[in-house]
Formats: structure tokens, sequence, C-alpha cells
């Protein structure tokens, strides 16, 4: 399993991005349950967000990213920066895999 950090920067106005905000939210809220997603939250400022994911490759977490409502009405760009994590707090180890 390979790990993410997802940069979201918005194309779109702010006010089309606070009216697909409620659909990303949902939209994401299906990943932390299928534990694709461990964190996601906006920038300060508002010029985009943050997504930390895993999947087996930047190919299949960018597929599943597809559906989210800011790519799907070309609301923001994404750009995927894969790591592998070396040090880490205790808490992440079932999310890490150890």
């Amino acid at each position: 399993m390979h790990h993410f950090v997802v940069e979201i920067r918005y194309n779109a106005h702010i006010d089309e991005i606070a009216k697909l905000r409620p659909a990303h939210r949902e939209f994401l809220d299906t990943l932390y349950t299928k534990g694709i997603v461990l964190m996601s939250g906006p920038q300060t400022p508002q010029i985009g967000g943050i997504i930390i994911a895993r999947a087996e490759s930047m190919e299949e977490l960018s597929e599943v990213l597809k559906n989210d409502p800011y790519q799907l009405n070309n609301a923001a760009e994404y750009i995927y920066i894969q790591f592998d994590p070396r040090n880490y707090q205790k808490i992440l180890e079932d999310w890490i895999g150890v």
C-alpha cells in the first residue's frame, strides 16, 4: 500500500466551490468508510485543500478521485505526491500497516 498527499488547487471562483463543497464532503465520506482517506481539510487561505490517502498506486487513487465533484465540475486540479512513511506516531500503525 502506498501513501499520498493530494493537494487540491481550486480553478473555480470560491462561490462555485462553496456550492460543490457539500457533495465533495459526501464523496470524501465514502472514501473514509472504504479506508482510502485518513484525513482531509481546506487550506488557509481558501485556495484549495489537502487529502492524506492510501492506495495500491497513484493511478488507482487518481481514478477514484476523478469522481470527486470538484473534478467532475472542473473546479479544481489535483496534485499527487507519493511518500513512504518511515516515522510516525504509534496511533497510525494500523493505517500504515505495521
